[in-house]
């Protein structure tokens, strides 16, 4: 709503300015052509610092991201975390064809029903949990029924949409915030 305003400024001074150019002079046209220059200016001015902040908590808050994600995972706490996710199904590396598509339904219910009180740091471990699912579906991929692998995938999307969602969740509220 905004930009349709600032450009409807503009339009109308130029629609006033040709309608009343015959009831005033060159110099006040003039004079009233600088004061919108002067106006536009101010509020790009405005805005461009309004995006320069913005651009620097952005930069800030990938930065811290990066360090946090460089933080190895700790093994016991990756342990521990998959064993809320996944239950019965938390050792991965055993899991068969007939028993991958439940533990990837087991993960996603907790997920959904966990993920708004998570930090990004739990958000790290869902995402190793996350890999170490991929890829043990992938050592055996060739073994499972078609549907449990379309099942799984559609799974494994959603995953991946809500993760990237907390990201921009939280990436906006730090651009957001002073």
């Amino acid at each position: 709503m905004k930009r349709a305003f600032l450009f409807l400024i503009p339009a109308a001074a130029v629609l006033a300015s040709t309608l009343t150019g015959c009831d005033s002079t060159p110099r006040e046209r003039q004079e009233a052509v600088s004061q919108g220059a002067r106006r536009i200016d101010s509020i790009a001015d405005k805005a461009a610092d309004k995006l320069k902040v913005a651009g620097n908590r952005a930069a800030r808050f990938d930065s811290v991201s990066k360090v946090r994600s460089r933080q190895p995972i700790d093994k016991a706490a990756e342990a521990t975390f998959a064993n809320e996710l996944l239950g019965t199904y938390s050792s991965i590396e055993q899991l068969t064809p007939t028993t991958i598509e439940p533990a990837f339904v087991q993960f996603m219910q907790e997920v959904r029903a966990k993920r708004k009180q998570w930090t990004q740091r739990d958000w790290d471990y869902a995402t190793a949990i996350s890999r170490r699912l991929n890829q043990q579906f992938r050592n055996i991929r060739l073994d499972i029924k078609g549907r449990d692998e379309i099942h799984i995938r559609a799974l494994q999307t959603e995953f991946t949409a809500l993760e990237t969602g907390r990201d921009v969740k939280d990436l906006g509220q730090a651009v957001k915030q002073p």
